[in-house]
């Protein structure tokens, strides 16, 4: 099988366009795939030469997605060694901690983010800035390029680390088994061309951004375009480089569907939308307004519980697992019951049936995280991938969501998951985001629910209307109404898009400049908290 190295060797004669920006003045700039690999071959060469060869061959690199970020993931690639992807929402001492645990020498910075490790401490780490006068000309004089090793589809190309939303980011090693078979993968199910333009916007220090962009852009020889996500830019953006395929993760359709709607919004050249965490809402509203396929998934970044959609999908489900994968009591290490659903469409047997996604096959893709065996024995129990996903599957095997494992909520002596509540809120339309979680109660043991929304772009909401929506769902549990609603301005998430449920609940009631409504015990009327 092929290696991320050896595709790269292969794509220093392809045809065609390898990499689409816009230079300092606005004006598109293209790279052939043999400039693009010759850049990225002398860079390989001048990295290696500043690496210690009796430390482990790790460089981390700071970086927005931009030319020189694809130049550096190449580079790990032809060059053999392992490129760390430093997440840029992180900050101080935990980016200090980051870079430390992985074994750093060299930390690749940009200009735009240099200023992240001004007053940081980086022992034993040598920090280059891209584009420098100096470095520019190390890789000018740079010598021709011998690997650190010619990889074996089984060693690392990367280290990506965890998005951190309900603990500390953990440093995950990522396979060039891995990287090429999702590229492989893509290019197969989407029949996917090198006449393809990949919109590159979510961050390339993720996996997201590597398994489902980089690699099929690789694999087929197509264009890649990498820039910052912008939801109001993105339609301009579609037309100006040309794009025919986005991935995602998180809540970037929402952000993007919060923007008002344009009569020429679907005139562009996407066909494939693929990503992960879409609502149901927002999936058939992208379709529409953009006049494209969308397709969630599910997928971790260990890559070990995999899920797809099929064309049959039930609303809110997530899709079949493959081969292994199931929902399991984490308690009883036994397989949990089938969902059973009322009447109304709401889940019956919440207590038997919510358990947590395992691969029970093994492993997957996972190879393990770096330097933390705490969270590998964690994650790997007898013999099984445990995810922290929470979910539950109906008797055809349909599964759905139910939020990570913290976000189970005990109301009036009932569990409660977070994931089915969120469903059914975000049907609302005025609402573009939502996270559910739970906050202590003031006057019970146990969990009172709170939920935090943000509207869309110029939407208004109103107690009265909230009410009414939430007295007109069939399938949501009286326990399950929110006891307190924060309409914020924006809810905290990483670099993913992905909410922060901690940061929420931590400050529960405490809301800042946000508005914040409260019903009474009992009560079935919301008023703003005093």
């Amino acid at each position: 099988m092929e290696t991320v190295q050896s595709l790269l060797q292969s794509r220093a004669e392809s045809p065609g366009v390898a990499v689409r920006h816009r230079d300092t003045g606005g004006r598109l700039v293209d790279w052939s795939w043999p400039e693009y690999v010759g850049r990225a071959t002398a860079h390989a060469s001048a990295v290696i030469a500043e690496l210690d060869p009796d430390r482990p061959p790790h460089v981390a690199v700071l970086c927005d997605n931009s030319p020189e970020m694809l130049v550096a993931l190449a580079a790990a690639g032809l060059g053999g060694y392992v490129l760390v992807g430093v997440n840029n929402t992180r900050r101080g001492e935990a980016l200090a901690g980051d870079v430390a645990r992985s074994d750093v020498q060299l930390l690749l910075v940009d200009a735009a983010n240099r200023h992240l490790i001004d007053d940081v401490d980086l022992p034993d780490v040598t920090v280059i800035e891209l584009g420098t006068p100096e470095w520019t000309g190390k890789i000018a004089a740079a010598s021709p390029l011998v690997p650190v090793r010619t990889v074996d589809i089984q060693d690392p190309f990367m280290m990506i680390f965890t998005s951190g939303t309900s603990g500390d980011p953990k440093a995950v090693l990522v396979s060039h088994l891995m990287v090429v078979f999702a590229g492989q993968n893509l290019v197969e199910r989407f029949g996917l061309t090198p006449a393809e333009v990949f919109y590159m916007s979510m961050p390339l220090f993720h996996s997201n951004a590597i398994a489902a962009c980089f690699s099929p852009a690789l694999v087929t020889g197509g264009t890649m375009v990498p820039v910052k996500f912008s939801a109001s830019r993105f339609a301009d953006d579609l037309r100006a480089f040309g794009i025919t395929y986005m991935n995602y993760v998180g809540k970037p359709l929402a952000y993007i569907l919060a923007t008002p709607e344009r009569p020429d919004d679907a005139d562009n050249s996407l066909r494939i939308c693929f990503g992960n965490e879409a609502s149901d809402r927002d999936i058939d509203e992208f379709s529409r307004r953009f006049d494209t396929v969308v397709v969630d998934a599910f997928g971790s970044t260990e890559n070990a519980v995999i899920i797809t959609r099929e064309a049959d999908t039930p609303r809110g489900s997530i899709g079949r697992g493959l081969p292994g994968v199931a929902v399991y009591d984490a308690a009883t290490g036994v397989e949990c019951a089938t969902a059973v659903f009322d009447e109304t469409g709401a889940l019956a047997n919440a207590a038997e049936a919510i358990g947590e996604l395992v691969n029970t096959t093994g492993p997957g893709f996972f190879t393990g995280y770096y330097n933390n065996p705490e969270a590998d024995a964690e994650r790997m129990r007898d013999g099984m991938f445990w995810s922290g996903d929470l979910a539950y599957v109906d008797a055809d095997g349909w599964i759905y969501l139910a939020g990570r494992t913290s976000d189970w909520m005990r109301v009036d002596g009932e569990n409660l998951a977070a994931g089915p509540i969120e469903r059914i809120l975000i049907r609302l339309d005025q609402i573009s985001r939502v996270a559910v979680y739970g906050v202590p109660d003031p006057d019970a043991v146990g969990d009172q629910v709170m939920a935090a929304v943000v509207l869309r772009d110029d939407a208004e909401l109103t107690p009265t209307e909230f009410e009414e929506f939430l007295a007109a769902q069939p399938d949501l549990s009286p326990k399950a109404w929110p006891r307190y609603v924060r309409i914020a301005a924006e809810l905290p998430a990483t670099a993913t898009n992905k909410i922060v449920k901690r940061t929420l609940a931590a400050e529960a009631t405490r809301v800042g400049d946000d508005l914040l409504w409260e019903r009474g015990d009992r009560a079935r009327t919301f008023a703003p908290a005093s």
